[in-house]
């Protein structure tokens, strides 16, 4: 399902504000808010969410908790209004999970609770999952009166939060590394181009926009933009690791070499340059040269499976066929491992 780049506005615009309301600072302005909850009968409830509410105001969240997890008690229906509250409170502590499950189930117990489906779909961001999160923000942005504002003035919102003016090449880049961790990466080449139109000399967001060709795997337009890159920003070790691996797929050899070991001398603490490399070599029938970069890569990281593929490949070339067989069999069992893992839950 696609989404329009405002509704993504919305959405980020939503995630500023509620997180500069998290880093609120604590204010004790009245004493009452720090009275002990009030028993659960149904007649106390009303006061037990009135004193939590002042306490979430004045950045109590913790005390809230505290509060009102005695009245929603796991596998039981809590009284109207505290899942609410107590979703409020686990969201400024960064407890995302128990946030979401709060405020779906006062989502569930009032459908038009708008800032529940709001911080739902926020809590579903930073937990990593914009596709899930995204339709909880578009009903936001639908119910909201300002819902047709301009897609700048919700850009605006979001860069504020940054330190950036709204109409800067900073924000658009922003926005863009923001798209591209949401994976809608044809909208987050768009944010990158306003972004280099407005600042065309701005680090990065050639580099995004060559991520998003080689993506597409459109090599030479990657090349391109990850040259463009170079001239700008050319002490940043990653724009010649993806050169590597564009001059690699482009059958380029020796330019692939060049570019990675450019890559290493300015950044030994990634693997991605090494792996690289020693693929390279493989392809330039020199096993034994592409073993040291190999092996080096498996100290670094011995669970990724590309590695143990190449290092059977390399020891096959070798002649060392048991070397090889441990190898191979290490990239499988790790692979699997690995599909297990992404399997959804029963």
């Amino acid at each position: 399902m696609k989404y329009s780049v405002l509704t993504i506005l919305w959405g980020f615009a939503f995630l500023a504000q509620a997180q500069s309301t998290q880093s609120a600072p604590a204010v004790d302005r009245d004493q009452q808010a720090n009275s002990q909850a009030a028993p659960r009968g149904a007649a106390n409830v009303a006061e037990t969410l009135a004193a939590a509410h002042q306490k979430l105001e004045h950045g109590k969240a913790q005390e809230v908790i505290a509060m009102l997890e005695p009245l929603a008690p796991a596998g039981k229906a809590s009284p109207p209004g505290v899942q609410h509250e107590l979703g409020i409170a686990y969201y400024r502590t960064g407890q995302l999970l128990p946030a979401e499950k709060a405020f779906a189930q006062a989502m569930s117990e009032d459908p038009n609770d708008m800032e529940s489906v709001q911080m739902r779909g926020l809590s579903l961001y930073r937990l990593g999952r914009p596709a899930d999160a995204i339709p909880f923000l578009e009903r936001v942005k639908q119910w909201t009166p300002n819902a047709n504002a301009d897609a700048n003035y919700v850009l605006g919102a979001f860069a504020n939060q940054f330190g950036f003016p709204a109409n800067s090449g900073s924000a658009y880049l922003l926005m863009a590394r923001m798209l591209m961790v949401a994976n809608l990466p044809e909208t987050a080449a768009e944010s990158a181009k306003k972004a280099i139109e407005l600042a065309p000399n701005i680090a990065l967001a050639h580099f995004l926009l060559g991520e998003v060709y080689l993506f597409k795997s459109d090599v030479e337009q990657a090349r391109r933009e990850f040259e463009q890159e170079r001239e700008i920003n050319p002490a940043y070790a990653a724009v010649y690791d993806r050169l590597g691996d564009v001059y690699t797929r482009a059958g380029q050899y020796q330019k692939a070499q060049e570019a990675l070991a450019k890559a290493i001398s300015l950044d030994t603490s990634s693997t991605g340059p090494f792996i690289q490399m020693g693929k390279v070599l493989l392809r330039r029938n020199d096993p034994q040269t592409s073993l040291l970069y190999l092996q080096h890569a498996e100290k670094m990281d011995p669970g990724n499976y590309i590695t143990h593929t190449l290092l059977g490949q390399a020891y096959r070339s070798l002649g060392r066929q048991e070397d090889a067989k441990k190898e191979m069999d290490a990239a499988a069992k790790i692979h699997a491992e690995s599909e297990l893992k992404l399997q959804p839950a029963q």
